[in-house]
């Protein structure tokens, strides 16, 4: 019996093993396919995906006969787009007061996995996350990729990194009253020693990449909107401790000195960049400085932040730099900094990412270079650009499409209908 026992135990395992090593083949029969590497539209193409990873490419792939076949031959197909300045973890609700100083980490962890399936929803596979409070970004990263909930791929900055009385730094109350907690997840920093122990303090506890404000900001109640927050000495801290440890830095900054400081430093991409000069141009230019910068969102902030409660001080902040950051990312363009896509979701709705893509075109690219800078430009400056980024072989299968050609009219990927994320279909209404 004991033996009948053992045999039965060892086929069962035997059966499960061979069950779960079967390969999973996927066909997707695409109309056109944006080849974002090469800058062109192909037609009649077959992708071809085993399990979670594009295997060919091409429009005389053989189909294996136990493939499923997804049929999107009247669409046009390209890659997951790639936001590389979210804030996924939250977004206004309305009370500005209140939820900087009434919720606590515990509000945004029950809410951020409902803007994680709007932002994947919304055609978005992978995101850069720069700045979250209580290490809930670390916590939907990882139950992001342990699949226990929808959403994109995450590369994420933990803690802001912010000087005393900066735009990460909580200012205007009285020295009196005490924000418990450990130091470090306030994000505040001075002084080369103190920042190297952040840098490492953030990188321990689960930080992709590491974020800083080099220059003042927008929705925050300090007085200046873009002089530097850090020294040059500080801020070459920064970047050199994220690259010891294998990091790469980012720099929120508006102003121009602020900016300049953050390039020399050696920044992976500038975050805003509102005003440039021309040899903060040159500078970025001679680094390959990315410029990430949310041209979109001005037209949120201006028609909706007063009825969301923000005060006259901030808004009248935005209107110093909206219109002239839109003139920086002309500028840019037109000089050939390398641009990437960014968008600072959370700012205003999560899902609502690709509203920037027609302000990029109108403001100096065309709709191939928009769609190239979430995709192949953005998949670069993560650092996964043999992952990511375009329909090739050895690629993550994370494919989406839309019923119209967004080289014609690139406002079609504010609605995607089919979204695939590692050989995963998580929407698709092509078929309805």
């Amino acid at each position: 019996m004991r033996r009948v026992r053992s045999f039965l135990l060892v086929s069962c395992c035997l059966i499960f093993i061979s069950l779960s090593a079967q390969t999973k083949k996927i066909i997707i029969k695409a109309g056109k396919l944006i080849d974002t590497e090469n800058g062109k539209v192909l037609s009649d193409q077959i992708i071809y995906i085993e399990n979670d990873t594009i295997k060919a490419v091409g429009n005389n792939i053989p189909i294996p006969n136990d493939a499923i076949i997804i049929d999107l031959s009247k669409a046009t197909v390209l890659p997951g787009l790639i936001d590389c300045h979210t804030h996924i973890t939250g977004q206004p609700s309305g009370d500005y007061y209140g939820d900087i100083f009434r919720k606590t980490p515990v509000d945004d962890a029950i809410t951020a996995h409902i803007y994680a399936k709007r932002t994947l929803d919304a055609g978005f596979t992978t995101c850069r996350d720069v700045g979250s409070r209580g290490l809930v970004d670390v916590a939907l990263r990882n139950a992001i990729n342990n699949k226990d909930i929808p959403g994109p791929r995450l590369l994420v900055a933990t803690f802001f990194i912010g000087s005393t009385g900066s735009h990460g730094d909580l200012n205007g109350f009285s020295p009196y009253l005490n924000f418990e907690g450990p130091k470090e997840m306030n994000g505040v920093a001075n002084g080369v020693d103190e920042l190297r122990k952040q840098v490492r303090y953030n990188i321990k506890y689960g930080a992709d990449v590491i974020k800083f404000g080099a220059s003042a900001g927008v929705l925050s109640e300090e007085e200046s909107v873009g002089a530097p927050q850090f020294t040059q000495e500080e801020m070459n801290t920064i970047v050199a401790e994220a690259k010891l440890w294998g990091k790469k830095a980012c720099a929120h900054a508006h102003g121009t000195e602020a900016i300049k400081m953050a390039v020399k430093a050696g920044v992976a991409s500038i975050e805003h960049g509102s005003i440039l000069d021309d040899e903060a141009i040159a500078l970025m230019k001679e680094h390959g400085t990315y410029l990430d910068a949310d041209i979109y969102n001005d037209e949120y902030i201006m028609s909706e932040y007063k009825k969301l409660g923000y005060p006259d001080k901030i808004l009248n902040k935005e209107k110093l730099v909206g219109q002239a950051q839109r003139e920086s990312f002309r500028k840019a363009v037109l000089a050939g900094v390398k641009i990437t896509f960014g968008t600072d979701a959370g700012v205003y709705p999560h899902g609502w990412n690709a509203k920037q893509f027609k302000y990029m075109v109108k403001f100096g690219l065309t709709p191939m270079q928009a769609i190239q800078a979430a995709t192949v430009n953005a998949a670069d400056l993560l650092g996964w650009k043999e992952k990511v980024g375009s329909i090739t072989v050895g690629k993550w299968a994370d494919i989406i499409a839309v019923t119209n050609n967004p080289i014609d009219n690139v406002s079609v990927l504010e609605n995607v209908q089919f979204v695939m994320k590692g050989g995963v279909v998580y929407k698709n209404e092509m078929t309805k």
